[in-house]
């Protein structure tokens, strides 16, 4: 049934020239993406595509929540162990290598899971980057005059007049983003609100279901306290310490993540034990409140709970049988 299901769905886009179909699997921080990804994935013969910007990381596994090597055997995951922690990646290099699996997958009509929960590394895979090409050194230097004389905050004040939707997501005293809004609003007559849509739907390389996992925010902040207690117990000191040792020093972006820097505050003496557990699970909860506003922003996400699986199937298979 499932062979003939993705026969099905291959036969369909090849003689139709359809887009491909991708299935993004979203949420916050300990949630149990990786749970309902594998059944699913199991469920539709597919193979999961990650997107999270530290499980590319090769040696961090732990801190990182990596799927285990069980799990990468019971369904083959792409995109993870990509780098070495001095290394960097960002969005556009993801998306890219993110898109070549696709392709690969498509081609052997093997149905994508995209699993993940860095936003950013989402939305430029499916819908891709949005570059402003237009620049105004003269509205520039005006903008920086006034931020001067006036105060970044007279400026915020402008962008909610000309466009509210993208001051709403900047902060008052991000001046760099500030400026380049009002910058591309003076330039173009255009808000960047309205570039950025306009971009959205002119590079949609793929036919997308997104399903974003929630629940009860005290039974998250329950879930996340748990995890970060079980990564303790299986050992992230002891990873933090081996990375240190193989000479992955503390300022690197990728250890200055979550977990990673508080066992460094550690056992640097910046924190007694106490308080770098304490600190590790609220900033980990706080991570997972900013994700879950990033993801809510997007009117395309179907919500369900991660217990309703069964729902989840049922999403999936009239996606794909559509």
């Amino acid at each position: 049934m499932i062979l003939s299901l993705k026969f099905l769905i291959f036969f369909k886009a090849w003689m139709s020239d359809e887009k491909s179909k991708v299935v993004v699997i979203c949420g916050p921080t300990g949630i149990g993406k990786t749970a309902v990804s594998l059944e699913i994935a199991d469920r539709f013969c597919g193979e999961i595509i990650g997107a999270d910007s530290m499980q590319i990381y090769r040696y961090m596994d732990i801190g990182t929540a990596k799927p285990t090597r069980e799990e990468r055997a019971r369904i083959p995951h792409h995109m993870i162990d990509l780098i070495n922690p001095d290394e960097s990646m960002d969005v556009a290099r993801f998306a890219t290598l993110a898109r070549q699996e696709i392709s690969r997958l498509f081609e052997k009509a093997v149905t994508p899971f995209v699993v993940g929960g860095t936003g950013l590394y989402i939305k430029g895979l499916v819908h891709g980057l949005f570059r402003a090409k237009f620049r105004s050194p003269s509205v520039r230097r005006q903008m920086e005059e006034e931020a001067a004389l006036y105060g970044v905050g007279a400026l915020h004040r402008q962008l909610k007049i000309n466009d509210p939707e993208a001051a709403d997501k900047i902060h008052p005293n991000d001046r760099y983003r500030i400026i380049r809004a009002l910058e591309v609003f003076e330039t173009t007559g255009k808000t960047l609100t309205q570039h950025h849509r306009e971009h959205r739907f002119s590079d949609r390389p793929f036919e997308v279901l997104k399903i974003g996992l929630r629940m009860d925010r005290e039974e998250l902040y329950h879930r996340i306290n748990n995890r970060c207690d079980a990564m303790i117990n299986e050992g992230l000191v002891d990873e933090v310490k081996r990375l240190l040792q193989m000479g992955y020093t503390k300022d690197l972006k990728s250890m200055q993540a979550i977990g990673y820097r508080h066992m460094i505050d550690f056992m640097n003496d910046h924190m007694s034990w106490d308080e770098s557990l304490h600190t590790f699970k609220r900033d980990t909860r706080r991570y997972a409140k900013r994700q879950l506003t990033w993801f809510k922003a997007d009117i395309e996400t179907v919500w369900i709970d991660p217990g309703q699986v069964g729902d989840v199937q049922l999403l999936v298979k009239r996606f794909l049988q559509d």
